[in-house]
């Protein structure tokens, strides 16, 4: 059973597995920095605390034995005397936060002066020297060390304790710890820089293989530059290898295209001729039928030809290319008396195979100029992002409906006119090869207007057919 999830988080889940290589490095490295820095510092911290700690108590035990040897007891045996000074000021500074005491049992004999009119607290009994953390005098946080201790002519066991305030403690750890808070920054910032460019610098073979792949696909280069490392050379090796057979199968099929042509074009010109020996009723039907081979195959062998144009086509300026389509239909214009007027913008330019371009302009224009009564307009421009088309005639025009008649195969609006249908249909096939679209509504001449849209750069043949999918409006 599927476990359920919040939107967001499959949303979050989703984006992080589409996530580009670069940033989820970056951001794996970040989660690590993130985590271990933090931990580095707690460690080290700790043992400076327990070294820095090691090390107060370490001077607590010498201040202790100083005090132990500088006790005696006086000449009659009663009374405890210190012979010496301990040589820190702060035991004579009041509340100064370093105190010492002597006691036996649970009377006072001696008391630093730091300590004024306050006393020590004295722990149970325990063997040997003690350490403690103890509130002193003003509930100041001392540490405290301790031991009892026999001496030699005195009746009783006496208990020395001498205490230091931990503030200096405190204050030397704190600054360390600042100190490393600081540093453990600055390296994790240097370090995430040093990943940031290590990445860039690991990952530029890929940028500089996706770039020639865009070249490829812009039909700027034919194959893949291989001078990568090794684990890429590889498989930019084999991708060129690819684009090799990919390219001489499709001039192979080319080439197929055109023979067949070839080969059809002789026989189906020797069965127009021998139907002229048949009686007119037989003819006609068989004409039919002819032309309708011949425009299937001129169909056929079109696709065949754009399918290669999308892979492997570049740049080519719209104009330049549809200028002799151009010139000749102006001419079947002025012998028809229609007038033809043509805007075309000189930088207009898409990535088609300019046979595409070619035929999918002579088959609009040819349309046009059919339905046509006096006059037909041509228009390129550039738009955002594509190149647009627009042929508009002042011919009887068509609903909607008859649009989308139009663009089925083979089907004519008119039974009495010449041709089999298949000049819109073939304009749509190209348009969801190359990604376009294609709109039939009303001219502003008063006919038809074809309006098409072709993009810079065409997707996919399978995107083009669902983003690029013609329609045709009121």
């Amino acid at each position: 059973m599927r476990r359920w999830q919040p939107r967001w988080v499959s949303r979050l889940g989703e984006r992080l597995r589409l996530a580009p290589l670069g940033a989820r490095l970056l951001v794996a490295s970040l989660m690590l920095v993130i985590v271990l820095l933090p931990l580095a510092g707690i460690g080290l911290s700790y043992n400076f605390r327990q070294s820095a700690t090691a090390s107060f108590d370490s001077r607590l035990e010498s201040q202790l034995n100083a005090l132990l040897a500088g006790i005696q007891v006086d000449n009659v045996g009663q009374r405890l005397q210190l012979n010496r000074s301990l040589g820190d000021a702060r035991f004579d500074r009041v509340y100064s936060g370093w105190y010492w005491q002597v006691s036996d049992g649970g009377d006072l004999t001696m008391t630093s002066r730091s300590l004024w009119d306050q006393r020590l607290p004295v722990p149970g009994h325990h063997e040997g020297v003690n350490i403690y953390e103890v509130s002193g005098p003003r509930d100041d946080a001392l540490r405290m060390i301790e031991r009892d201790l026999r001496l030699p002519g005195y009746r009783d066991v006496i208990h020395v304790a001498l205490a230091g305030s931990t503030a200096e403690l405190d204050h030397e750890v704190g600054r360390f710890e600042r100190l490393l808070i600081l540093s453990l920054a600055t390296f994790g910032v240097l370090l995430l820089a040093g990943l940031a460019l290590q990445m860039r610098w690991g990952l530029a073979p890929l940028r500089r293989m996706s770039a020639n792949l865009r070249a490829v696909e812009e039909g700027e280069s034919e194959r893949l530059d291989t001078q990568l490392p090794v684990e890429l050379k590889e498989l930019a090796l084999a991708m060129n290898g690819v684009l090799e057979r990919d390219r001489r199968l499709i001039e192979r099929g080319r080439a197929a295209a055109g023979n067949l042509a070839h080969a059809l074009k002789t026989p189906v010109s020797v069965l127009k001729t021998l139907s002229e020996r048949f009686p007119e009723a037989q003819r006609r039907p068989i004409n039919t039928e002819l032309t309708r081979i011949d425009d299937a195959v001129r169909h056929h062998l079109a696709r065949a030809s754009a399918a290669g144009g999308v892979a492997f086509s570049g740049r080519v300026a719209i104009g330049d290319a549809i200028a002799p389509v151009v010139q000749g239909l102006a001419r079947l214009a002025e012998r028809r008396g229609v007038r033809f007027d043509a805007d075309i913008d000189p930088r207009a330019a898409a990535r088609i195979d300019p046979q595409d371009i070619q035929e999918l302009t002579g088959n609009l224009l040819e349309n046009a100029l059919r339905w046509a009564s006096s006059r037909v307009s041509f228009t390129v421009s550039q738009v955002p992002q594509g190149v647009r088309l627009r042929i508009e005639d002042d011919g009887p025009g068509m609903t909607r409906a008859q649009g989308e008649s139009a663009l089925a195969r083979g089907v004519r609006l008119d039974a009495r006119g010449s041709g089999s249908g298949l000049g819109l249909s073939i304009v749509e096939d190209l348009m969801m090869l190359y990604g376009g679209t294609l709109r039939l509504e009303r001219a502003a001449l008063g006919g038809l207007a074809a309006d098409v849209w072709l993009p810079a750069s065409p997707v996919s043949a399978q995107a083009g057919s669902a983003a690029g999918r013609t329609s045709a409006s009121d």
